[in-house]
């Protein structure tokens, strides 16, 4: 009887142990969840700061950016441009931020190179918008466009062991920038080089 008694206890306790320990996993999970999402929302609309200002300090040159004279016939809306380059900004920034949460958050030391090589990247990224849109100067744009994209792949080379995941999202960006450099390269070529410039046919007189 006595080993009976000492058995019924440890019986009915067993699923009260399992009953208070399941809702705690959950909870906890949301709660980390409502301490990350705002450095997540802030990550993805860091990037979006530069085509933001560009379209605020020139309207009216990014409006008028092919609409010259020598407008091309590939050329694309100024607006289709912008809206594939504010989708590529929230994707980066979300990597970022995925890379940023991998190791630990804060701003330690062991941050410096991962994220720092992005800031820098993502600068020349918004100086590409101001020469391309504002300026009206696409020979610097591909400049700045080759280094940036040698910046970018070395910028997924070494996200990638800190999550693969940043580092595939990297790769539309760098497909759009392969679509950005040719049509950059094209406007320079066509339409901005005097040599490339179609000339006028003089008509013969008999």
């Amino acid at each position: 009887m006595g080993g009976d008694r000492e058995e019924i206890p440890w019986v009915q306790a067993q699923p009260l142990v399992q009953e208070n320990a399941l809702p705690t996993v959950p909870s906890a999970d949301f709660a980390s969840w409502r301490r990350m999402w705002p450095q997540g929302a802030i990550f993805v609309a860091l990037p979006l700061l530069g085509p933001i200002l560009v379209w605020l300090l020139a309207p009216h040159r990014m409006s008028g950016w092919c609409d010259s004279l020598r407008k091309l016939p590939w050329c694309p809306p100024h607006k289709i441009l912008l809206l594939v380059w504010t989708a590529i900004y929230s994707v980066i920034g979300y990597a970022s931020y995925l890379v940023w949460k991998d190791l630990g958050g804060g701003f330690g030391r062991h941050l410096a190179l991962p994220l720092g090589l992005y800031a820098v990247q993502l600068a020349i990224s918004w100086t590409v918008l101001t020469l391309f849109f504002a300026a009206h100067t696409p020979g610097l744009a591909l400049l700045h466009l080759l280094l940036l994209y040698g910046l970018v792949v070395t910028t997924a080379l070494i996200w990638h062991p800190i999550n693969k995941l940043a580092a595939l999202l990297l790769l539309p960006y760098l497909a759009w920038l392969t679509v950005s450099a040719s049509i950059t390269y094209r406007l320079w070529r066509d339409s901005l080089c005097p040599e490339h410039q179609p000339q006028p046919e003089v008509e013969k007189s008999d």
